[in-house]
């Protein structure tokens, strides 16, 4: 891919214009006139208008500016003026409705009477799946979702009715299945933040409710405030297994919004000990007591000796050579049983340690992908080309940023937080509709380079990018991180994290499908949105 230009010499970013005026050729033969409805007092419509007599010529049509990314490989970004323009207007408009209040129920109720008790049950039972679907995942009334759940699956009851846990069915010489009698309605409706928790519990929160995977870690406070189990995910997607860091049942977790510090600290600390204890075991340091947490001050010494040996000559060997670390925010499912996001609504990480190499069907050895990768080689192609660093370039850029319009009234700051280590800020090339990212302003490239005072700053800050989000209506959001390997040369690349929220009218399409983004907002507005969304968060 060659690479383009996305600063000028003096460290800015380039904007380009488009400025469109054109003449079509008409080569249509015939012509169907005819009416296609009426006015409110009488009059005749007609589509006239589609079948022009001869060619047809476009002036002066909006505005549109092209940003080129400044990761060559993650395209560019095109905003439409007159949308964006709009938006300018009133940044706090930049957010999304809340979810109105359903209950199917309740409209039911209203069209059967109340004469026969058991015929609002019959009608939930007699619904298309389709809309048992729909209720599932948009309801709010809990009553509904109990119901719902009845259908889906099959409960164990106490005497006061309410959820245990599930029936269970035999499967041959299979490990006991719960018997669940319909899986998407399961999962909608075990998914919706409005389900009462025994259920949520009984269904999919407590340890073993959705299978055996091990359980070989927790984050727990000593007020129990907040606790996070990390599972085992062994037969994974992922080559070599992955580790799953869920809220436990005990501390329920369906928003980010419910979501705390102590909760972003426990869910990120499971990552770090993992990813540090399986590096000390690769470096063959010696291991930590087995059954046992690590504290603060063990977890920074051993992030130390790891940070010596990896410095020492000859370098080490290393079988793992980068971290995987993602977020699937949100849970939403299309009547059409299109799933439009995660698996799970519960607040949940995953993560993972990606091979150097693979073998080949050949039995060659080929180096194994990591999305760090392409920042690496979008730095390394940037330094070739201007003799300049990469985030430093990109870090001057954020902070001298100019309106993209190029008014001077307005707000002009991407950024959205800044402490000592980390900035959060809206990139002027945004990938998604709201995009945040986050990178660390220190040379700071994987997360074994995070010193604790780091690795707080980017807890923190990742908090402040989620709540920012659900205080503007976001409802999913996937969060990616952009590490360094850990054996790289020691050079300019740093820890990078992308917030891509998705909206409901931002599916994504061929235009996305080519790296070609489309945006309704100027960058700089979309940062001010987030800062008036942040003065609303409690942290």
């Amino acid at each position: 891919m060659k690479l383009h230009n996305w600063v000028n010499q003096k460290d800015r970013f380039i904007v380009g214009i488009h400025k469109p005026s054109f003449t079509v050729a008409n080569q249509r033969e015939n012509d169907r006139v005819e009416a296609i409805g009426r006015r409110k007092n009488g009059g005749a419509i007609d589509n006239r208008k589609n079948f022009p007599a001869g060619a047809v010529d476009v002036e002066k049509t909006a505005w549109i500016f092209e940003i080129p990314n400044p990761f060559s490989f993650r395209g560019v970004t095109y905003i439409k003026k007159d949308w964006a323009d709009k938006r300018a207007a009133d940044p706090s408009s930049i957010r999304l409705p809340p979810r109105p209040a359903v209950s199917l129920a309740a409209s039911l109720g209203r069209i059967i009477g109340s004469n026969d008790p058991g015929a609002l049950e019959r009608a939930f039972r007699e619904l298309p799946e389709p809309m048992l679907l729909a209720a599932a995942t948009i309801s709010s009334d809990p009553a509904d979702l109990i119901r719902l759940a009845g259908i889906s699956c099959s409960f164990v009851l106490d005497r006061e009715n309410r959820p245990t846990g599930l029936v269970y069915e035999s499967a041959g010489a299979d490990e006991p299945r719960p018997l669940i009698h319909n899986h998407p309605l399961f999962e909608a409706v075990a998914n919706n933040p409005s389900l009462p928790a025994p259920y949520k519990v009984a269904m999919v929160l407590r340890p073993g409710a959705q299978g055996g995977s091990e359980i070989v870690g927790e984050a727990r406070t000593p007020d129990s405030a907040s606790h996070v189990f990390e599972y085992l995910r062994r037969n994974s997607y992922i080559a070599w297994g992955h580790y799953a860091a869920n809220m436990a049942d005990d501390t329920v977790r369906y928003s980010v919004g419910e979501l705390s510090e102590k909760d972003i600290a426990g869910l990120r600390r499971l990552y770090y000990q993992r990813t540090f204890l399986r590096m000390a075991e690769q470096l063959k340091l010696e291991p930590a007591p087995p059954r046992k947490s690590l504290t603060d001050v063990e977890l920074e010494e051993l992030r130390t000796l790891i940070v010596a040996r990896l410095r020492e000559e000859p370098k080490p060997s290393l079988r793992f050579k980068a971290t995987l670390w993602g977020w699937n925010y949100g849970f939403d499912f299309a009547p059409t049983l299109y799933r439009l996001h995660a698996s799970h609504q519960q607040i949940h990480q995953q993560f993972a340690m990606i091979p150097a190499a693979m073998t080949t069907a050949g039995g060659d050895s080929q180096p194994a992908y990591g999305c760090g990768d392409l920042v690496a080689d979008s730095a390394e192609r940037f330094r070739a080309a201007t003799g300049r660093d990469f985030f430093a370039s990109y870090l001057t850029a954020i902070h001298a940023n100019t309106r993209t319009d190029g008014r001077d009234e307005g707000p002009s700051s991407l950024i959205v937080h800044q402490d000592e280590k980390v900035i959060l800020f809206v990139p002027k090339a945004q990938t998604s509709q709201w995009e945040l990212q986050l990178i660390c302003l220190d040379r700071v490239g994987n997360i074994v380079e995070a010193d604790a005072a780091t690795r707080k700053s980017l807890d923190h800050a990742m908090l402040v990018a989620m709540k920012t989000f659900d205080a503007l209506g976001a409802r999913l959001v996937t969060t990616i991180e952009f590490p360094k390997r850990f054996d790289a040369a020691d050079r300019d690349q740093r820890l990078l994290y992308s917030f891509l929220p998705k909206l409901p009218e931002s599916p994504g399409t061929f235009s996305e499908a080519q790296l070609r983004w489309i945006n309704g907002h100027y960058p700089e507005d979309f940062a001010e949105a987030c800062r008036q969304a942040k003065k609303r968060i409690e942290l």
